[in-house]
């Protein structure tokens, strides 16, 4: 294979019922990478998105499996590698760590320690221990693409709270650190930082909130798929590594 070929190899989608993590599975489906995603809740919805996977890439032979997932819990992720061995006879070779979790609570003196804990545990520590599971298979082959799903509250920005910024923040610097300690063995690390993308869950529509979409630049939500479009360039493109790519239609 050549460096930048992905045809054949196995990604692991997390969240990917619906909006971006699906929109990810699409187009890695259609560049001929098998899959294995995961959800929390959404079992119809997976299904779904399966069945619609066979039917449009039919011609790629894809090997498909799902698996459903707490993230905030590392004996379930275990246990998920387990079963992605059995099934796919190894481990991943593409990481796309996109489950996370964002409740809008942006004075600090509404936030919990719980909720803090538990925004840590799913936005932070999920990936670290996900990197984990996928590393040792990465270093072996020689070859690994590792993406995580950042926000532009990295920066400080954002509709969301301190303790959403923190998380962010963190899967940042993980991933600037990570860069430099695997690029030896041609993994590169990147992520991807979006701010208000529509039809995820995690915003309301453009027309609950036309003040807020009033202020982006483009004058509009973004899409998952062009969410998915900038992750895709990074699974394609070895050579970029240690980045955080803002996808905010103009917004600082």
């Amino acid at each position: 294979m050549s460096l930048n070929e992905i045809r054949g190899r196995l990604a692991l989608v997390t969240g990917a019922s619906g909006g971006i993590g699906s929109a990810c599975a699409h187009q890695l489906a259609r560049h001929g990478v098998h899959l294995t995603l995961t959800y929390s809740t959404n079992l119809t919805a997976m299904n779904e998105l399966v069945a619609d996977l066979h039917s449009k890439y039919a011609g790629n032979d894809l090997r498909i499996s799902i698996h459903q997932v707490d993230i905030g819990s590392p004996t379930q992720i275990d246990a998920m590698f387990q079963q992605i061995e059995a099934q796919h006879g190894k481990r991943p070779d593409i990481l796309i760590s996109n489950a996370g979790y964002g409740k809008r609570v942006p004075h600090i003196w509404d936030i919990s320690l719980e909720e803090f804990d538990y925004m840590m545990n799913i936005n932070l520590r999920a990936s670290f221990i996900l990197v984990k599971g996928v590393v040792e298979h990465m270093k072996r082959q020689k070859w690994g693409r590792i993406i995580f799903m950042s926000s532009i509250a990295a920066q400080g920005g954002g509709i969301n709270g301190c303790h959403y910024a923190a998380s962010k923040g963190g899967l940042t610097g993980m991933m600037k650190n990570l860069s430099t300690r695997l690029a030896e063995y041609n993994i590169s690390v990147n992520d991807v930082a979006p701010a208000m993308i529509g039809d995820t869950g995690m915003v309301p529509s453009a027309t609950a909130i036309p003040d807020v979409v009033s202020n982006i630049p483009l004058c509009r939500l973004g899409t998952p798929e062009e969410t998915a479009n900038v992750v895709m360039m990074l699974v394609k493109t070895g050579y970029m590594t240690g980045q955080s790519l803002l996808l905010a239609g103009g917004l600082k």
